[in-house]
């Protein structure tokens, strides 16, 4: 029992020393990028109650959750997503006079995902979701803004993926396949099942047009020229209105000049059956999860009694960091930090001194002098704890500068 106090569950982790400074500089570089789009900071709760994420909302599948009781007897759920939440919020707080809202945030999601998977089951996100507009501007903002994000944490070559649930839909509406059918369709579909796709549309009693265009949708991915074979393989208006959006969001990308970023999949299908229309992920190479996810979900704020259309996105920090370290991409923190150590008869001089360096922006830690001690000692604490400089107070006026990155030491008047 002792012994497992010093490790976390499975599926979480410490963060700490230079990771941790690492992750909480790119997470403000990020958030002040967010701001700059216009978006404001929302807060909503660790935990909700259980329905703003039940199965008719279609997030997170009830056994993946974490879920508890409050003193009421109330269900109660470990946000495993922020869409819902910040839908929530912003059906009571905002959209009043129908306009635009532009909301951002930050924090932990909670997923109890199966072990063998291999995630961790505490991320952290952050995102935006922009509610009231279901222009075609919207969506080509959101998908610029997820490039400049992604070009922000330093990384270079990447992709955001657009899909087209719409698409689909229309086709299954057409089609009028049953619940189950669908759902393994769209399995099969998503993880680029050729063979499996190919069987299960034979067993369907459908026309040439609809088996031609379903036994296609895995193979739909790559540049804006599949928009022009995707509208080819149906007659179908709805189908081709979806594809002709996407024509459309993609003549403004141009514009925001980020189009190289972008790339099409039309069998590319969401779990979260909340989205409506264009959904995306964001890939890098080192990296096999997506860094960047999110869609348009025109339907989900009806669930709060307050319907309007929005889109938004999450990026995983803990998959940005990795990708980042595996393709040797270094975060830029500015951690100057200097250590001082003075004897306790010459504290007032370290004090005075840290105070006056503070004020300037300056990192000074202050500790007293254990006569115990040896330079060594203090040399390898702070290298352990990241600091660049040991600053040891010699007298009332003077103190001797150890720089630990090269070892020189100088003489510098208090």
């Amino acid at each position: 029992m002792v012994q497992r106090m010093f490790h976390t569950p499975e599926g979480v982790r410490d963060v700490y020393n230079g990771e941790c400074e690492r992750k909480q500089f790119l997470q403000e570089k990020l958030h002040r990028m967010v701001h700059s789009y216009g978006y404001q900071d929302i807060e909503t709760p660790t935990f909700e109650f259980f329905d703003v994420f039940s199965r008719e909302v279609g997030t997170t599948p009830s056994k993946d959750l974490y879920k508890f009781f409050d003193r009421e007897g109330n269900t109660l759920v470990l946000r495993p997503d922020f869409t819902p939440s910040v839908a929530r919020a912003a059906a009571k707080y905002f959209l009043e006079d129908g306009m635009p809202v532009r909301l951002c945030y930050q924090g932990s999601t909670f997923i109890n995902n199966s072990s063998y998977q291999g995630r961790l089951k505490e991320s952290t996100e952050m995102g935006v979701e922009l509610m009231g507009d279901a222009s075609i501007d919207a969506d080509a903002e959101i998908l610029t803004l997820m490039v400049d994000l992604l070009k922000e944490t330093g990384l270079s070559e990447f992709q955001i993926s657009v899909g087209q649930v719409d698409f689909f839909k229309s086709l299954i509406e057409e089609a009028g396949m049953s619940d189950d059918t669908v759902a393994r369709l769209r399995e099969l579909i998503s993880n680029k099942n050729h063979f499996g796709v190919e069987e299960l549309i034979s067993e369907q009693k459908l026309s040439m047009e609809l088996e031609r265009a379903f036994l296609r949708l895995p193979h739909m991915f790559g540049s804006v020229e599949i928009m022009e074979e995707a509208k080819n393989l149906t007659s179908n208006k709805k189908a081709r209105a979806a594809i002709e959006r996407l024509e459309k969001i993609y003549d403004i990308l141009t514009l925001y000049g980020v189009e190289k970023y972008i790339s099409f999949d039309l069998g590319m299908l969401s779990k979260y059956k909340y989205y409506t229309g264009i959904i995306f992920q964001g890939y890098t190479y080192g990296s096999g999860e997506p860094l960047v996810k999110g869609g348009r979900y025109n339907s989900l704020l009806e669930h709060f009694l307050r319907p309007a259309p929005a889109i938004g996105f999450a990026l995983v920090m803990e998959q940005v960091m990795n990708a980042l370290e595996r393709q040797n991409i270094e975060i830029p923190v500015s951690s100057q930090k200097t250590m001082v150590v003075y004897p306790e008869h010459l504290r007032s001089a370290a004090v005075k001194m840290v105070r006056k360096d503070r004020s300037r922006g300056m990192k000074m830690a202050c500790m007293v002098q254990d006569m115990d001690r040896t330079p060594d000692d203090y040399r390898t604490y702070a290298k352990k704890h990241g600091f660049d400089t040991i600053g040891y107070v010699k007298s009332e006026d003077t103190v001797s500068m150890e720089d630990l990155n090269t070892d020189r030491v100088q003489k510098v008047r208090i």
